[in-house]
């Protein structure tokens, strides 16, 4: 992904771009230590640059790509985005726009770089890259949005499953406790039952169970034998007198 800036020298100027004089040899300066990959001491001089012509489209331009290149993002689209707003040329404006784009893309905001991948491209319709980085912003905001789809339909299969186990644990135990109260309700009435059946075997008060009444007559049968019994020794056989004689 590479990161379009200008370029102030006498072999390579930037075409329609007017570097006042008071701020050109710093620009230049800057580029030289922009492309020596020293970010920090480029981003101060552009910065001198910019205090000489605070609208210099190249001091901003490339102010913004030195702080991108030194990981300082916000205050680099805010150069970036005054870049894009004081050119005049539409090749300019689209070069500011891209890099924009970049910014984000490196944030995996797909939608904030299509933008301005697309500003880009409007006002510069051949630009290859930001063709290629376009295409890819918006692929990767597919595959991002179908994995997401992904995650949530799965995470909707695992509430599903879970909701369908814990209704299933539920009916379980629903059954159960049916069970048991059924299971309650049959002892109860066994023991009911078996209360009614002890309640008639035992005697009521004031009356006698039928053995009873048997025991006591015939106990009273056995008395009026025993007594018949006593009554015939009683009179027993007559004695013979014997003679006195």
């Amino acid at each position: 992904m590479s990161i379009k800036y200008f370029i102030t020298t006498a072999l390579a100027c930037i075409t329609c771009m007017v570097v006042h004089a008071q701020d050109k040899n710093l620009v230049r300066k800057g580029n030289e230590l922009y492309l020596q990959n020293k970010y920090k001491e480029a981003a101060e001089v552009y910065r001198q640059a910019l205090q000489k012509n605070p609208n210099s489209v190249p001091g901003l331009f490339n102010l913004g790509n030195a702080l991108y290149q030194g990981k300082q993002t916000e205050p680099a689209r805010k150069m970036m985005m005054a870049a894009a707003k004081n050119a005049t040329d539409k090749a300019e404006k689209s070069g500011a726009e891209y890099n924009l784009g970049n910014t984000y893309m490196d944030e995996r905001k797909w939608d904030d770089a299509i933008n301005y991948y697309k500003q880009a491209l409007r006002n510069n319709p051949q630009d290859a890259d930001a063709k290629y980085n376009l295409s890819y912003a918006l692929a990767m905001k597919k595959q991002e949005q179908d994995k997401n789809k992904d995650k949530k339909d799965d995470k909707n299969k695992k509430d599903k499953d879970k909701k369908d186990q814990k209704d299933k644990d539920k009916k379980d135990q629903d059954k159960k406790d049916q069970d048991k109260k059924d299971q309650d309700k049959k002892d109860q009435q066994k023991k009911d039952q078996q209360d009614k059946q002890d309640q008639q075997q035992q005697p009521r008060p004031g009356k006698l169970t039928q053995q009873q009444a048997d025991q006591i007559l015939n106990g009273l049968l056995q008395e009026e034998k025993n007594r018949q019994d006593k009554l015939q020794k009683a009179k027993g056989v007559p004695v013979k007198a014997e003679k006195d004689w």
